[in-house]
């Protein structure tokens, strides 16, 4: 482990404001959040807060908000954002040693939306690729040295097949001593063994096991009858 809880303290009359009065970062702001195993997923729906917290995270880390690896800083001149900065951690030893050093900092946020910017300004994203394939590069030349690897719905570009292959390189990360932490929509992913899922909402933060989480219920429900669905939706 590298990080093992995030947390964050703001003056009480910002309390009304967004981000800080948001259900998860209230929840953060209350108890923090613990990391209790290699790999976490964070799962909500849209708006729920999920990539606000990974943002800071990732921000507080040392981490571009834009997207890269510790040792690019794609634009350095963006001022973190409010969570961001106050963003506090408590941390394993080699957490500590990488928090106090910043050439021993080692990690990489990967944002769906400018996955491939990012790394094209690294001169890593490779031409004549699909999108998916350009994440799958990504995670095959990136994903590689024990750190911090942080990421915002990668589901996004990857295909089923796709979606197995990273599940592949997340498991020989995190056994060469990496840490991941994940906001995703994907069931697939979520179902990675041993790992921590928690799932954000109006409720806050709570920690679920796969098989209770609402969006592995809807999608075996659907799977097993489109119409269910589809019938509230379509004239």
């Amino acid at each position: 482990m590298i990080i093992e809880r995030m947390y964050a303290h703001v003056a009480s009359q910002e309390d009304e404001e967004w981000p800080w009065n948001v259900p998860c970062v209230r929840g953060l702001l209350a108890d923090g959040l613990r990391f209790t195993a290699p790999v976490t997923f964070l799962v909500g729906e849209n708006g729920s807060g999920k990539s606000t917290l990974i943002e800071a995270l990732a921000e507080g880390f040392g981490l571009d908000s834009w997207g890269g690896s510790h040792d690019w800083r794609y634009a350095s001149h963006r001022p973190k954002s409010v969570l961001g900065e106050r963003m506090r951690f408590d941390a394993a030893p080699r957490g500590r040693r990488m928090l106090g050093s910043w050439s021993a900092r080692k990690g990489f946020f990967l944002r769906a939306e400018t996955a491939l910017d990012a790394l094209d300004r690294e001169g890593f994203a490779p031409d004549f690729v699909s999108h998916g394939e350009g994440f799958l590069a990504a995670f095959r030349g990136k994903f590689l040295e024990p750190g911090l690897y942080v990421m915002d719905e990668p589901e996004a570009a990857l295909s089923f097949a796709s979606c197995l292959e990273l599940l592949g390189h997340i498991d020989q990360l995190t056994k060469a001593g990496g840490q991941v932490i994940c906001a995703t929509h994907s069931p697939l992913l979520t179902a990675l063994p041993g790992a921590d899922i928690i799932e954000v909402g109006e409720h806050g933060m709570r920690r679920v096991a796969w098989d209770e989480l609402t969006l592995v219920d809807h999608w075996r429900r659907y799977l097993a009858d489109p119409q269910s669905y589809l019938r509230h939706i379509l004239d």
